[in-house]
């Protein structure tokens, strides 16, 4: 038990200022020598004990009515172990450019706000607490040791923005965290990772501008977080994976201006659900982005933003728009070879979102369909049959040779059954071809005297339609051999044009 007779003066002063809530002010106005960095070098007369400070939030002296006693403490240092776990702390709780020289411990405790800014402290160990207030520790230095705030309850905000955080592997341990508010951590610096998995934040994991450190390992681990806006845009920098696994985000997601470093994998988001998803980072990521089964209402990307492998298989999307134009100067040839500056913008966009299709690993056809089916949603049935020719390719490349040999012939012809005017075109040209050559010749008649005159165009066309007849394949034969085996190509032609047409129109139907 503390007495008044054993406290130093700064207690003392901290002491008689506790029942008024008045802060007390330790700081000598010199900016270096105030850094709480330089904090080991403050004598006596800047030094107060934990012990102190956990009698006064205890309620040691709060007895004076008219007033709201609070613990407010600028530039101090805090010698001993600041423990105040389990405790129920009925007091505002402040520092300021204050240094801890142990870690400090909120186990289990019951307390309103707590605001440790502008201040150094090796750790807080705050699992199970429950704040009913704020928790600042703007502009802090967590150095040593983590913020744990495991299952923990805030009724209010976690303020970490301009802190610097460090840990062995984590910074910030936060799995369970249920907020009433939101987590603001605007150029938050974290050496280690910030595990937030399972976490409620109502108003936002705002992390704008924000640095986490955590090379080889994960960033930021959000799996199953629940929260209306996830913002990491403003250069924001992950070294390491970013997690989002199954995570509820009812508003946006946004990494615009963002640098994804992650080695491997960058961006996990797998089974995740979004409102908006901004994905416009400052340069691609320097892994490969997972959106398997996640669910977005509006994506809006950049095409230079994606990574070479983006697994695509089962993410869908309720609408999807380029964030930025291709200028005709950027010289590439999209699809089929046409310079991306001679097409119209609709087609410059269905080549690019192809481009984007094929970044997904080997052939799914999920992402094909999906991409069909909001062209077709919107009206743009053309640009819609182009994404499915696009996708019959695509398979058909992934084929035995006597399948690719038929995905050839399919393609050539009808266009997968997405082109029949293909098949229009090839019996014109081949009927010409068979006039030209079929009226420079001379046929010999079947029976002499009997049937019908020769005419060059019908004889051509009766060899190109298989089935039934028009009376003049029967009735003439050829005695010169090129007339001859073109007949014989004629027919073939026939059979395999109506054979892919039929073909093509039934793929088409059965829309695979």
């Amino acid at each position: 038990m503390l007495s008044y007779d054993e406290l130093t003066p700064p207690e003392r002063e901290l002491w008689d200022a506790f029942p008024n809530g008045r802060r007390v002010e330790l700081r000598a106005g010199m900016p270096e020598a105030d850094e709480p960095a330089a904090g080991g070098q403050w004598g006596p007369e800047r030094s107060v004990r934990a012990a102190v400070v956990k009698a006064l939030l205890l309620g040691a002296n709060d007895q004076r009515s008219g007033a709201v006693a609070a613990l407010r403490l600028a530039g101090a240092r805090i010698t001993g172990r600041l423990d105040l776990s389990g405790a129920e702390i009925c007091h505002t709780f402040s520092l300021e450019g204050c240094r801890l020289e142990q870690a400090m411990s909120l186990h289990g405790a019951t307390t309103r706000t707590i605001r440790i800014t502008n201040s150094l402290v090796p750790g807080i160990s705050a699992e199970l607490v429950r704040i009913e207030g704020d928790l600042d520790l703007r502009r802090s230095v967590l150095e040593g040791g983590p913020l744990i705030l495991i299952n923990a309850r805030v009724a209010g905000n976690l303020h970490l923005a301009d802190a610097r955080i460090s840990g062995p592997e984590v910074a910030v341990r936060a799995s369970g965290l249920v907020m009433e508010g939101g987590f603001f951590g605007a150029r938050l610096i974290t050496q280690g990772g910030l595990r937030l998995p399972g976490a409620q934040l109502p108003r936002g994991l705002l992390l704008q501008g924000a640095r986490l450190e955590n090379p080889g390992g994960v960033a930021l681990a959000a799996g199953h977080v629940a929260t209306s806006t996830v913002d990491c845009s403003h250069g924001f920098t992950a070294q390491g994976v970013v997690r989002l696994r199954r995570a509820r985000i009812e508003d946006l997601l946004t990494f615009e201006g963002a640098h994804l470093d992650g080695d491997g994998t960058a961006l996990v988001c797998t089974g995740m659900q979004v409102g908006d998803f901004d994905f416009r980072p400052a340069a691609p990521p320097s892994g490969a982005v997972d959106l398997r089964f996640a669910q977005v209402a509006w994506c809006r990307d950049s095409e230079r933003g994606w990574p070479e492998q983006v697994r695509l298989e089962g993410f869908t999307y309720g609408s999807i728009g380029f964030g930025e134009t291709t200028s005709a100067e950027d010289g590439a040839a999209g699809e089929g070879g046409m310079p991306e500056g001679d097409r119209t913008p609709a087609e410059d966009e269905v080549a690019r979102r192809l481009a984007w299709i094929r970044r997904n690993p080997g052939y799914a056809p999920q992402p094909y369909e999906q991409l069909a089916g909001w062209y077709r949603q919107i009206g743009h049935d053309n640009d819609a049959r182009r994404v499915l020719l696009a996708k019959q390719r695509h398979r058909h490349r992934t084929l035995h040779p006597a399948g690719r040999v038929w995905g050839h012939l399919l393609d050539t012809t009808v266009g997968y059954g997405y082109r029949p005017w293909l098949a229009g075109l090839w019996l014109i040209a081949l009927a010409l071809l068979g006039t030209l050559v079929f009226g420079t010749h001379d046929p010999t008649p079947v029976k002499p005297g009997e049937g019908t005159p020769f005419q060059s165009f019908v004889y051509t066309l009766d060899l190109l339609i298989p089935i039934g007849g028009l009376g003049q394949r029967t009735d003439w034969y050829w005695t010169d051999t090129g007339p001859q085996w073109l007949a014989y190509v004629l027919i073939a032609a026939g059979w395999v044009l109506t054979t892919a047409v039929v073909a093509g129109v039934t793929r088409t139907l059965n829309k695979n």
